[in-house]
């Protein structure tokens, strides 16, 4: 996972590569989440999201790191 990915001759760290899809994804189940009513039974919202965006940012790189 260590390395960079380079954008127009920018590099930037795949870790931030990796953070900005994750971005993108928990953004994407927490309109499924909310359109189902899942955040009802939820206690702490804010936390939730927190675990969520870290459980799909270790998944992400699980399955990078699989790829390379």
């Amino acid at each position: 996972m260590i390395g960079e990915a380079s954008f127009y001759s920018l590099y930037v760290p795949w870790l931030m590569v990796l953070a900005s899809v994750a971005l993108l994804a928990l953004w994407g189940v927490r309109r499924l989440l909310a359109a189902t009513g899942v955040y009802r039974w939820v206690w702490h919202p804010a936390l939730f999201d927190m675990a969520l965006y870290l459980l799909l940012l270790y998944a992400l790189s699980r399955v990078s790191s699989y790829l390379q």
